[in-house]
């Protein structure tokens, strides 16, 4: 039986070291980035968010030392990258007791919020509830967790929502694991979805219409991406992320000599986004 509480991948987090300078490269991307947000002091982070249709993408960065930071104070004292994977969740204290009554010890929920600069002028306030599966489950080493939002029109704010390079939403999020088979069965159970063989690895669903994720090894990555697209990128953990566009050509001029064309697709290297191939394909 599926988890009752948890719709899909919400958002994958990239965790930076300089937060304003990784914003100006995802622009040079082509990406819509919004405004600066700061959270709430327990998780002492401040962040931008890059908005598609039902997901995105969270630059995350390090304000003030706390104990709730810590695993991304660990993580990024050795690399840049997307660390974690955000699932929706309709009720995180419901989703939290889920976990439980399956035998993972969930760690929240935790309510915190963010103001936001709203296009009008003004202020408004963002905010969540999430709960954590335990640190010591991480599939390929990618760290899950479930965001429930309270205020979503502070955050799918409409003119953030389109981008140069025409991105719309995420297709899957790619994981570098010395045993795809494995690490995609551990992703499985942690969130009652299944595990199949596709082409170079192993894919799970994150439930409904959202995007798949996908874990290989290092020859399913060498044959997936050329040379010049897997510079800078990380040897295991979270390494590509796949993202629909409606406009392909706009992406290409978007990104200029960023771009790398390869079947089919439009990838940018790890080494200019932050540790993490980004490809753009045909919606």
């Amino acid at each position: 039986m599926s988890l009752k509480h948890i719709i899909g991948l919400d958002h994958v987090v990239v965790t930076v070291r300089d937060l304003d300078a990784a914003a100006e490269q995802w622009r040079r991307l082509g990406f819509t980035v919004s405004p600066r947000g700061t959270h709430s002091p327990i998780l002492g982070t401040g962040n931008y968010t890059i908005m598609f249709g039902e997901d995105y993408v969270e630059l995350l960065g390090i304000l003030t030392e706390t104990e709730q930071n810590k695993p991304t104070r660990d993580y990024l004292a050795k690399r840049e990258g997307l660390e974690r994977a955000a699932f929706t969740t309709d009720d995180a204290a419901a989703g939290a007791d889920e976990l439980k009554a399956r035998g993972f010890e969930a760690l929240g929920p935790i309510h915190f919020g963010r103001p936001v600069d709203l296009p009008g002028g003004g202020t408004g306030e963002a905010r969540f509830n999430v709960f954590r599966w335990p640190l010591s489950e991480q599939p390929g080493g990618l760290r899950i967790f479930a965001c429930q939002h309270l205020t979503r029109e502070t955050v799918w704010i409409p003119e953030l929502l389109e981008h140069a390079n025409g991105a719309k939403r995420i297709i899957r999020l790619e994981v570098l694991a010395a045993d795809p088979k494995a690490a995609a069965e551990h992703l499985a159970r942690l969130i009652d979805e299944p595990a199949r063989a596709e082409g170079d690895g192993w894919l799970v669903p994150s439930g409904g219409k959202r995007a798949d994720i996908l874990f290989y090894d290092a020859a399913g990555f060498a044959r997936r991406y050329p040379a010049a697209v897997r510079d800078g990128a990380a040897t295991e953990g979270a390494a590509s992320l796949v993202v629909a566009s409606d406009d392909i050509d706009g992406a290409k001029a978007a990104l200029g000599p960023l771009a790398t064309v390869h079947d089919g697709a439009v990838s940018v290297a790890a080494s200019a986004a932050n540790g993490l191939i980004v490809s753009l394909l045909p919606q």
